[in-house]
């Protein structure tokens, strides 16, 4: 005989020499919870705060994981319309705990004042202090990274003609001096304040030799950290264990509310005219601190049509009589920024390409009522080149500027879309450019969206 022991059945499959049921009872190779995700597949604007609303009524905790005050999400709760920049949209919720991470660059002025506001609104902010909380390694964004946001986008109109279009929010300053190594966090404002202080002016000065006209009140900014940083002491917590317990425990509906968009993510959106933060599915795990396998479903919201703000190559633009309606009927003006948006056709090119990053579970298409009146409708499928196709999504902005677009051409409805409540209430033709959709990029719609109110958001499963 051999010297391997008879078994009295088939031999069980291992995996480094150990047996596979071993391994399904391991807790570690089974998360208990997982994150459900809500991410932008456009420019950002798509709406994803409605749909964040939407999930976050029954939701334990929703999340917040990259981005500033620079994102901009309005939702609509018994006909109050409310504004958020740095909360999550799930704050609403009055069961929920809301929770800012690691990933998110805060302006602690901006947060405060923006719950101030929304209180004013109506009630469903009462008691937002209590149930938000604050990852203690998430960085400060300061008043001097405002200001020199303002004077880069100055300089870089002056040196090439042109500028980025942000929101002179600071994030981009903030998340450079986070790459630099010298940036402040919420943990150094709440440890000993002399030690930072000596950080602050530090980098302020470092600001200040970069940007000489950059006018720096540093005493009283100070004095204002200090009183934010009683303020915002109770909502702080050590995020990574944070997230951890949610995961690890009791079962949670867990929601991470994407800022910004695909196409705005500092690796794969239309750089240089991007955000400085990982907008896409990567930047849950590193904004939040915690694994991919805890990563559940994903959905993607993408607008019927397309707009962006800002300056950048838009293939899909319409700087016509279409664009300027769908502006005027989609109240096409930013949250943050009060800017008029650009509008265009949808461009499934660009929203595939978001499918390729952040493998999309099932698609929220939202805005399908404003295309009610057209009589056409156009979907843009392919770019080409000097008549040739191309096979992928140009890195290179140059490149994305030449792109033509092979459109496909829908036909319209033209009736109005806004008292529908299921699928069956759309129009046919209605039905069919969702369905074309869907057929195209190969992912599910579980959502439409025709009109602003929570009621006006068509589940289909």
């Amino acid at each position: 005989m051999s010297g391997t022991s008879a078994s009295n059945g088939p031999e069980e499959e291992t995996l480094n020499g150990e047996p596979a049921s071993k391994r399904a009872r391991d807790p570690a190779e089974a998360p208990r919870n997982r994150v459900t995700v809500v991410l932008g597949a456009q420019w950002g604007d798509e709406g994803k705060g409605k749909v964040v609303d939407l999930l976050a009524m029954d939701a334990d905790v929703v999340c917040r994981c990259q981005g500033g005050n620079n994102a901009g999400h309005t939702v609509v709760v018994d006909s109050v319309e409310y504004d958020f920049h740095l909360l999550p949209s799930g704050v609403i919720n009055k069961n929920a705990v809301s929770f800012i991470g690691n990933g998110v660059v805060i302006h602690l002025p901006g947060l405060f004042e923006e719950a101030e506001k929304n209180l004013k609104k109506g009630k469903g902010l009462e008691g937002w202090e209590g149930r938000l909380r604050i990852s203690d390694r998430a960085h400060i964004v300061f008043n001097f990274h405002q200001a020199a946001d303002g004077i880069q986008e100055q300089l870089r109109q002056e040196q090439a003609g042109k500028n980025l279009g942000t929101t002179k929010k600071g994030i981009g300053p903030a998340y450079s001096s986070k790459a630099n190594r010298t940036g402040l966090r919420i943990c150094d404002l709440l440890a000993d304040f002399g030690e930072f202080q000596k950080k602050f002016l530090l980098l302020a000065g470092q600001f200040k030799s970069m940007y000489p006209t950059l006018d720096i009140d540093a005493e009283s900014e100070l004095q204002q950290l200090k009183v934010f940083a009683e303020r915002v002491r109770p909502l702080v917590t050590d995020g990574v264990y944070f997230m951890n317990q949610a995961l690890q425990g009791p079962p949670k509906k867990i929601l991470v509310e994407g800022a910004n968009a695909a196409l705005l993510d500092i690796d794969f959106g239309t750089y240089p005219f991007v955000t400085s933060s990982n907008c896409t599915v990567g930047g849950v795990c590193t904004g939040l601190g915690i694994p991919p396998r805890n990563v559940g479903k994903v959905y993607g919201v993408v607008k019927a049509y397309t707009t962006r703000v800002g300056v950048g190559a838009f293939p899909t633009e319409q700087d016509n009589e279409v664009g300027a309606l769908l502006q005027r009927r989609g109240f096409e003006v930013g949250v943050t920024t009060g800017r008029r948006r650009r509008c265009g056709w949808l461009d499934l090119v660009l929203v595939k390409y978001a499918h390729m990053i952040n493998g999309f579970s099932a698609l929220a298409v939202t805005k399908l009522d404003i295309l009610d009146t057209l009589e056409e409708i156009k979907v843009g499928v392919a770019y080409k080149i000097d008549g040739q196709t191309i096979p992928s999504f140009p890195a290179n902005m140059d490149v994305l500027s030449r792109v033509s677009v092979d459109f496909v051409t829908l036909p319209g409805w033209q009736t109005s879309t806004e008292q529908a409540r299921s699928l069956s209430d759309l129009p046919p033709n209605a039905q069919g450019y969702v369905r074309y959709i869907e057929s195209f990029l190969e992912v599910p719609v579980k959502w439409i969206g025709i009109g602003k109110s929570r009621e006006s958001m068509i589940k289909l499963f």
